[in-house]
Parts: structure tokens; C-alpha cells; sequence
């Protein structure tokens, strides 16, 4: 898989170490840690603006990646579905959280039960195409994450006109997010997972040969 080294090895090693970007001589757990932090962080931040929508305190705008109802499913379990179908490379799910918080610098968009799982099947997908080796096409991408083909293609299209295409993420901000997902551990536990549409009822995984048939992307620095 592929990564951003060979920066990571002198930068952060320790942290990206306890993140599960990077392995010691120890057997790796089944699911690197990051996915834990990753959705704990989510989770509060989903809870806190559905808190402040439901009285009226901020404006939420409608987006291609709202759905008509929440999923059934945790924002955890979501992530260890993606990463374990997907077979991407843990430092996926940093530039994911990073392309996230770019997109909703947006007016008025705000993370919530309807759009928090379109978005991470999306930058997920947009990420590993950027840095990893080997990728899926969307064809297979949309069954992982439990969304048609055709609006896979329109999620990661417009996932992409938002963004300006800034793909690019240097050290120093990779770093600053690793960091702030570390700081996790020492937080809180969220008292309740948010409840998301069942899997089910979307589509099913299938079975697929990685095709690396779509082209990378050529993006500008930040």
C-alpha cells in the first residue's frame, strides 16, 4: 500500500506509530487505530450540530451527500467496513478527515447523521486514488460504502469541484491532525453511537479484482 513516505519515517514517527499508520515489530491488530479516533471525534462533532440544529442556533444547507434519513449503522463500523474492503492504507483516513474539514469551510454545511457517512465513502475514495499504489474503481467503491455507481461518480465529482482539486496536504498539516487525533485517547468516550440507514438497505459488497482504471489525480498544493 501506499503512504507518504519516506517523510513519515522521520516525522511524528511516535505518533503516527499509535495511530496504526505505522507498524512495530508487534502482530497489528485487525483495524489500525485511527478508525476508533477518527469516528469518536466524528461522533461528537454530529452530535454537537444536530444538538444546535434542532434549536434553531445555526443553518444547515442541503447537499448532494444528505440522505433522506440517518443510516443504521456507527460511523466506527463504517470506517472498519471501508478499510477492511477497501484495503486502503490507514494514512487514507488522515487526508480523508483533512479534505472533510476543507469541504465544510463551506457556508452553512455542517457534519451530520445525513451526510457524514456520503462524505467518508467519498474523501476515502479520493484520498487512496491520491496516495496509494492500488485503488478500486467506483463500480466497487459503491458497493463498500453502500451507494449506486452513479452517485459514487457524482459524490467524488463534486467532493472534487469543492475542494478546488486541492488534493495536496503537506507534513507540518498531516502532522497537526495526527496529533489531534491522539488527543483522543485521552478524551471521553461518546456516551452513545450515532445511529445511521442499515447497510442492507442500501447495497450489498461484492467481490471485486483491483482495477486501478481510473487515472490519478494531478492536483495542485495547497
Amino acid at each position: 500500500m501506499g503512504s507518504l513516505a519516506p517523510e513519515l519515517e522521520t516525522v511524528h514517527w511516535e505518533i503516527y506509530l499509535s495511530l496504526g499508520l505505522k507498524t512495530s515489530g508487534r502482530r497489528k491488530s485487525e483495524f489500525p487505530r485511527i478508525l476508533s479516533l477518527l469516528s469518536s471525534l466524528l461522533e461528537r462533532v454530529v452530535q454537537k450540530n444536530e444538538m444546535l440544529l434542532d434549536s434553531n442556533k445555526i443553518k444547515n444547507a442541503v447537499t448532494v451527500f444528505h440522505g433522506l434519513r440517518a443510516p443504521n449503522i456507527s460511523i466506527q463500523k463504517y470506517l472498519e467496513r471501508i478499510f477492511k474492503y477497501s484495503k486502503c492504507s490507514p494514512s487514507c483516513f488522515v487526508l480523508a478527515h483533512i479534505y472533510i474539514d476543507r469541504f465544510l469551510h463551506q457556508p452553512d454545511i455542517h457534519l451530520t447523521s445525513l451526510n457524514v457517512h456520503r462524505l467518508l465513502i467519498t474523501s476515502i475514495v479520493v484520498a487512496a486514488k491520491f496516495i496509494d499504489d492500488a485503488f478500486f474503481n467506483n463500480a466497487y467503491y459503491a458497493k463498500v460504502g453502500g451507494v449506486s455507481t452513479v452517485e459514487m461518480n457524482r459524490l467524488e465529482l463534486n467532493f472534487l469541484f469543492n475542494l478546488d482539486f486541492r488534493l495536496q496536504v503537506n507534513l507540518e498539516t498531516f502532522g497537526s491532525y495526527c496529533l489531534q487525533l491522539k488527543k483522543q485517547a485521552t478524551e471521553c468516550s461518546v456516551e452513545r453511537p450515532i445511529q445511521v440507514c442499515r447497510l442492507k438497505d442500501w447495497t450489498t459488497k461484492e467481490d471485486s479484482k483491483c482495477q486501478p482504471a481510473v487515472p490519478r489525480y494531478n492536483c495542485g498544493a495547497v
